[in-house]
């Protein structure tokens, strides 16, 4: 409770309520620092959006969500898995949120599962991504003979670009064919200069640990994957879908890429 994490951080800049003091004091002195901070998490909450969205619509309707937080930062009634079942235009997308984060386990295991029996919420760690995949409710909950999305928002954890080569390896050998993979990573590449040095000494302070890699890094863990149109973007550029998003203006101010690549 005492420590922030940035995906209560980013639910605070949201407007959600699943985040503690010590969140919010985090978001305040980076709104200081850099006064883009809750546009930046609508950024990120419309981009992950418009991912379920897409590939709803291109039927895919089963999604393990990593590192979500679940954010309550979303408008009743449209969560994400809320969005994978509208664009189904049917109830029948089941999504697996995995988080670490005891208060968000909490929170969703009180307020979603009750209320639909086409979601999970486990426990589990991107960094343990064996543990994840090898989970009891994640191998019989989903079917594991038809196509799915796994969606990477939890990356900042991975601080060892090979352990991120192993996560995105033992993703594609497990899931079915035709499944797609989705990841979220955090950047300073749009910072500028003059203050490139009060945020690194703030996400030093505050998120000790958090990842942050620059376009060419990504670039690179993506290797070998054939990405979605757009590709790597800043995740405002990810496929705008006519409603100006967050950040659209200046893009890198969302601090953050987005991609999504088919798994052979």
């Amino acid at each position: 409770m005492t420590q922030a994490r940035i995906t209560r951080i980013l639910d605070a800049a949201a407007g959600g309520k699943n985040n503690f003091v010590a969140d919010r004091d985090a978001m305040r002195r980076y709104d200081q620092a850099a006064p883009v901070t809750t546009t930046a998490a609508r950024a990120v909450l419309h981009y992950l959006c418009r991912v379920v969205r897409h590939l709803a619509t291109e039927g895919v309707d089963q999604f393990v969500i990593v590192g979500s937080g679940v954010p309550s930062g979303l408008p009743a009634g449209r969560q994400l898995h809320d969005i994978a079942r509208d664009a189904l235009c049917a109830a029948s997308a089941r999504v697996v949120y995995v988080e670490s984060d005891p208060m968000v386990l909490a929170g969703a295991r009180a307020t979603i599962e009750p209320v639909t029996d086409l979601v999970r919420v486990v426990e589990g760690d991107i960094r343990e991504i064996d543990d994840v995949l090898d989970d009891r409710v994640v191998q019989t909950f989903l079917d594991w003979d038809r196509p799915m999305a796994v969606l990477l928002l939890s990356t900042h954890s991975l601080n060892d670009d090979e352990h991120f080569h192993y996560v995105i390896k033992r993703i594609r050998q497990v899931v079915p064919e035709r499944s797609y993979l989705s990841l979220l990573q955090t950047t300073f590449d749009g910072i500028p200069p003059e203050l490139l040095s009060a945020i690194h000494d703030l996400v030093a302070m505050t998120l000790p640990g958090h990842a942050i890699r620059t376009r060419e890094e990504v670039k690179a863990l993506l290797d070998g994957l054939v990405l979605v149109d757009p590709g790597l973007v800043w995740v405002p550029e990810w496929r705008p879908d006519g409603h100006e998003p967050a950040c659209f203006e200046q893009p890198s101010s969302s601090g953050s890429y987005g991609a999504v690549a088919h798994i052979p």
